[in-house]
Formats: C-alpha cells, structure tokens, sequence
C-alpha cells in the first residue's frame, strides 16, 4: 500500500475531537521516554518537560501527543518507563481525570494500538511514593489519528504521527524494532547511532517530508506531525503541513500551540536570570498565524461522522 493511501486511511478510521477558537491545546510528540538510563534521551529533558505539561495543566490546555511517547523499540516493560518517569506519568494522569489529554501511537509505542496489550501493560504503573501499583490513565483510547474539527466552520486539522509515510518503521516496524532492541541499542552505548532512524538520516526525513506534503497538496487537507524530530512551520499560502518537532532535542523541546484561533510553534529550555538562578521558559519560534490562513487547504469531504473521542 503506498504511503498516500495509508495517510488516508487513517483519515478515513481518526477519532474526531471538537475544537473551537477558544481551546487550547498543546501538541507534543516522540518523547521517547525509557527506563532511565543513560540511553535514554528523554531523561536529560525530563524536567524541562514535566515544567511546561505543569505550565500548561495551570492554564487549562489539552495535551495531545502525537506518538512515541514511550519508547518501546529499546524497552520491553513499560513499568521500567513509569518508575523511572514517575512524575511525569502522575501528571499526565491528571490531565487524564480532567479529561483533557489524546494520545496517538507511533512507530516505538505502536503496540498501545493493540487493546490486548492496552489492557495488560498500560493502565497501571508504580506510584513511588505509595510503592505499589497504581491506575494509569484508566480507560483511555489511543488512536493511530485524530482530526480536530472546527465546531463553526467545520475545517478539520488531521493528527497523525507520522510513520506512514515511513515505509521501513511502518511495514516493517517488528523487524525495525528487532534490530533497535538487540542490535542498535547495544551499539548506541558505544556511540553509534540507529542509520534506520528518520531524526539522524536526513535523507530520509527529506523524503518522509516530501511524502506528507504531497498528501496534503494532494487531499487539500491540514495535517500535524512528528516522527522526524524537525520542526516544521510553513508560511499562510504554503501546503499546511507542520511538525511539532520532538521532545529529545539537546536542551529543549519543542510543540505546537492552538489557542485562540492561532497557531504557533514553541520552544522550552532553560535560562538563566542576571543573578545566576536557573528557569524555565517558553520562546515563540514561529506564529502565531490565524488557523484561517491554512483553512482554505481544507475543501475534501468528511470521511465520517464527526464523535467524540
């Protein structure tokens, strides 16, 4: 199946979420949370993301992470993942009981699309402070894509993580995940990087690029992604195709804000104040642009009846 169709077919299955000019939402991805390590490239980011989700809970976002949150290609126990980042999963949980949270899978935690394994490994995790097992995001969906449809103008923004266009993490993502786990990871530890992964082959994220812009030329559809770790902002009148980047960049992150009718991309890392005390604090990349702008891309017919998620 080409890259164009399974795009499309996950536009034709995408959970509906309804939004108007006055949401706000927060869209991050490929967190690649693991067990702590030192391989693993979340952690030295940890605090810088548990800092912003905690600015953003305050103000009443809805956090929707568009996939690989939880990197399980290097790791098999997801419990090893929440001892690890037990702060940061307490808070997702509250974003969970507040009912503003959205999860996507990708290509490493592409086994949350598996209800099976949903209900065996996801909704429990270990509160350290009690030292014992605790619910974990009771009861939530994780879906392969979302559209954010507009309750007045009924434009949609398609959610998807974007290893679709990704033929080798898509159709051959055991495989892929294989060579990660038992051949990559190991060598990672003597500095040597996975030549499968989109964020260090450029070449390859090029080409993963051109494929989602084409689709979105193609379906006159906005769509919001991650998977290459690039963040992507494009000028009103260009093909609406943006990236929230990633959470493993060298001493920041980076997402996309929707609010007010705008949107806008971020990025959080830490500063220092004249007096030598360290802070967190969020610099506007790019935007905010009225989500009108990119509107007009949006002309193909509902796949489905809008629900909620």
């Amino acid at each position: 199946m080409p890259s164009s169709d399974r795009i499309s077919k996950v536009r034709k299955t995408a959970c509906h979420v309804p939004f108007d000019d006055s949401s706000k939402l927060i869209l991050m991805s490929d967190c690649h949370r693991g067990d702590g390590n030192w391989e693993d490239t979340f952690a030295h980011n940890q605090t810088l993301y548990y800092s912003a989700l905690s600015h953003y809970y305050a103000e009443n976002y809805t956090y929707i992470e568009l996939g690989d949150g939880d990197d399980l290609w290097k790791n098999k126990s997801l419990l090893d993942i929440t001892r690890a980042h037990n702060n940061v999963f307490e808070l997702l949980n509250k974003f969970h009981e507040k009912g503003r949270i959205h999860l996507i899978y990708g290509n490493h935690d592409i086994v949350k699309g598996n209800d099976k394994w949903l209900k065996k490994n996801f909704f429990t995790y270990i509160n350290k402070q009690e030292d014992k097992k605790a619910r974990l995001l009771k009861g939530a969906k994780i879906h392969n894509g979302i559209i954010l449809k507009h309750t007045v103008t009924g434009d949609e923004i398609l959610l998807l993580h974007g290893h679709q266009a990704d033929f080798i993490n898509n159709n051959l993502w055991k495989l892929s995940r294989f060579l990660v786990r038992y051949l990559w990871r190991p060598l990672e530890q003597l500095g040597v990087h996975d030549p499968t992964l989109a964020a260090m082959n450029y070449s390859k994220r090029d080409l993963i690029e051109r494929k989602l812009i084409a689709w979105v030329q193609a379906n006159k559809q906005m769509l919001i992604a991650g998977h290459t770790h690039r963040p992507v902002f494009p000028d009103a009148g260009r093909p609406p195709y943006f990236n929230d980047g990633c959470c493993v960049h060298p001493y920041s992150i980076t997402g996309i804000e929707i609010a007010n009718g705008e949107i806008s991309l971020v990025k959080w890392s830490v500063k220092t104040r004249p007096d030598g005390v360290l802070l967190t604090g969020k610099d506007m990349i790019a935007g905010p642009n009225k989500l009108t702008g990119y509107f007009s891309y949006n002309k193909a017919p509902c796949q489905r009846p809008p629900d909620r998620c």
